[in-house]
């Protein structure tokens, strides 16, 4: 006579890997960050490595536009409308009444979508904010002679104290978190953002990643730059 199916069996059973993140969400993930620790490691050695820090900051722009316009058209996933809960979804997922069918875990959570969103709104702050500043010494933003000289102080200001202050912060909590769901709840998020698959349950969508998304991610992402390009230069 066979024996029952043990409990890890059921579970793995019930559950079965597939693709959650598509390629270009991956690259852009790994990619921000190597370029936001760049960009943080240039403006601290200032002098002639502010040079760098600029470039690092319209590699961010790129980044962020490109993030903009794949949230959007990209793999199921990645798409803005896949982690944009309501706050009476946000209420039901921290009080533990969400249900299996809404498949809240299997890309971003509603706590990690709110997360993903600050995140991407402080950078996109940064970002402006030190297109258009001006330290008075020797960096000046490329679009400063845009703006007025109290509102290039107002961004100075915020550029080189909250904005990188809330920026870190942010990135402390998000290891913070990775860290948490690893030792406490046993799961690697780390892994998926690497090869882009995770266990799934039955029903839930997958991410297309194909090669023809991809070619559409590249070109998306070289018309990123032109546009970031132009933007720079409308300072003279």
């Amino acid at each position: 006579m066979d024996e029952p199916p043990s409990r890890d069996a059921m579970a793995a059973a019930a559950t079965a890997p597939a693709r959650v993140w598509d390629l270009p969400t991956r690259l852009f993930h790994w990619v921000l960050a190597a370029t936001v620790l760049c960009s943080v490691v240039s403006a601290k050695i200032g002098g002639n490595a502010m040079v760098w820090h600029f470039r690092f900051g319209y590699v961010v722009f790129t980044l962020l536009v490109f993030r903009l316009v794949w949230g959007l058209i990209g793999g199921h996933w990645s798409r803005f409308a896949s982690f944009l809960h309501a706050p009476s979804t946000l209420r039901r997922y921290l009080s533990g009444r969400h249900t299996p069918d809404e498949h809240l875990e299997v890309g971003h959570s509603p706590v990690g979508a709110l997360s993903v969103f600050a995140l991407l709104g402080l950078l996109a702050l940064q970002v402006g904010t030190g297109l258009i500043g001006d330290d008075e010494i020797a960096s000046r933003g490329p679009l400063n002679r845009l703006v007025s000289g109290e509102t290039a102080s107002l961004a100075t200001g915020w550029h080189e104290s909250w904005g990188q202050y809330l920026i870190l912060a942010m990135i402390a909590l998000h290891i913070a978190a990775i860290v948490h769901y690893l030792v406490r709840k046993n799961l690697n998020l780390i892994g998926p953002m690497i090869h882009g698959d995770k266990p799934v349950p039955p029903g839930a969508p997958v991410s297309a990643d194909s090669s023809g998304t991809r070619l559409v991610a590249l070109a998306l992402l070289a018309a990123c730059a032109g546009l970031v390009s132009y933007v720079v230069q409308l300072g003279g």
